[in-house]
């Protein structure tokens, strides 16, 4: 059998959650009939404290909307160097929405300095692009962005003009690691993304949450960028589900990644980051010499999956045992010692 730990993405819906895909009530999503969707829609609103939300086909595409519906062609939005929405997203605010990103550099926790981002504000100036938004991400790399500084980083922003817009890839993460309500994490933002695919197994969509009016202007984008899906209510029966019965389970999957980190360090020429939440990153001691491709070429033949994209990094999820952990942590010793 093999260890899947290349991403949380890579989850099966459970046999319940397909019985309850079997029995969605579904109606037209581009009329607004679907019964599941709104249900879905005015749940997550409801949880994250805003006004309206709505569903979309993946974390990139609501990111997508939300940044093409807080700005307009010209217009520029501050990010992290490695967040995702500008790193791993094919360009597409630039590409599709004419939206420049200004991207910071990140500390080790994910965050932006302060400092950073006032100097990137740009001056109202015909030279310059119009700086509205500062995008965050929550949790970035695996790491939970502390709550006072997003509390300080978006009221800087407010203050400055800009709107927040917040890629909760796997927020749900982050909540039940911090123990911190759903609407107060995301308090200092106007809108926030939430994905159902990752950690909470779903197999697709993800959801859009702000003001009413920008929900709105997301539609329309939705609608442009071909997001228009019909009878959707039976993804969003699946979403429904995984609220109901996969959030809590996520500790879970961190208890899993801290086993994973605890048994990578004991191993000789490992060096290993405490994970906050389910993804553990290592490194391999002299790795830029192709040891780390080894390494996952060996885990590979021992059934255990992991990349090597940004570094080592394993993600723990519902369809991982403590049994795999175990068996990755072996096949990572198995070849280090043959290496030292």
């Amino acid at each position: 059998m093999i260890v899947d730990l290349r991403s949380d993405t890579v989850t099966r819906p459970t046999p319940a959650m397909r019985e309850a895909i079997a029995r969605a009530e579904v109606g037209d999503d581009v009329f607004g009939d679907d019964p599941t969707v709104n249900a879905l829609q005015e749940r997550v609103a409801a949880l994250f404290g805003k006004e309206a939300a709505l569903f979309v086909s993946s974390g990139t595409q609501g990111n997508l909307c939300a940044l093409m519906s807080h700005c307009q062609r010209g217009d520029e939005v501050l990010v992290g160097q490695l967040a995702h929405s500008y790193r791993y997203e094919g360009g597409g605010a630039a590409v599709l929405g004419s939206v420049q990103p200004q991207p910071l550099p990140q500390q080790a926790d994910g965050t932006l300095l302060l400092s950073d981002i006032a100097a990137a504000i740009k001056p109202d100036d015909e030279h310059f692009a119009r700086t509205r938004l500062l995008a965050l991400e929550n949790t970035w790399n695996g790491k939970v962005l502390p709550q006072r500084y997003l509390d300080d980083a978006t009221a800087l922003a407010h203050a400055r003009g800009l709107a927040t817009h917040l890629d909760g890839a796997r927020l749900f993460n982050a909540i039940v690691a911090s123990g911190t309500a759903p609407a107060r994490l995301v308090q200092g933002f106007d809108s926030v993304s939430v994905c159902f695919s990752k950690g909470l197994g779903a197999p697709v969509g993800s959801v859009l949450a702000g003001p009413r009016d920008f929900i709105a202007r997301a539609r329309r984008v939705r609608k442009a960028l071909g997001g228009g899906m019909r009878q959707a209510g039976l993804l969003a029966a699946a979403a429904l589900y995984a609220l109901d019965h996969h959030v809590e389970r996520l500790a879970d999957d961190h208890a899993l990644a801290k086993r994973l980190a605890d048994g990578l360090a004991t191993i000789a020429g490992i060096a290993v980051t405490a994970p906050d939440t389910n993804i553990v990153f290592a490194e391999v001691a002299n790795g830029a010499g192709g040891r780390t491709e080894a390494l996952l070429a060996h885990l590979k033949q021992r059934g255990v999956l992991a990349t090597g994209l940004i570094g080592l990094r394993f993600v723990t999820h519902l369809d991982v045992d403590a049994a795999g952990i175990d068996r990755a942590i072996a096949a990572v010793g198995e070849f280090m010692s043959k290496q030292n």
